[in-house]
């Protein structure tokens, strides 16, 4: 797979979470860090997601905010 988006993260379907429409897929990287996406149900089917099974988080983004208490 190749993809102009530098931020590719490696990891492991952790779990994946249906909703009416979306599901929420975490992936666990090396190191355990876990991210999570919000995708249709359509992509998760396109996509034979299933957990446990390799993935990766790929992340695009033109803003990144920063919050401080």
């Amino acid at each position: 797979m190749k993809l102009s988006a530098r931020n590719q993260l490696k990891g492991t379907v952790l779990s994946i979470q249906k909703g009416a429409t979306t599901s929420h897929v975490s992936i666990e990287l090396v190191g355990g860090a876990v991210v999570m996406a919000s995708i249709t149900n359509e992509a998760v089917a396109d996509l034979g997601l299933v957990v446990g099974q390799p993935a990766v988080a790929v992340i695009k983004a033109s803003d990144v905010m920063v919050g401080v208490e």
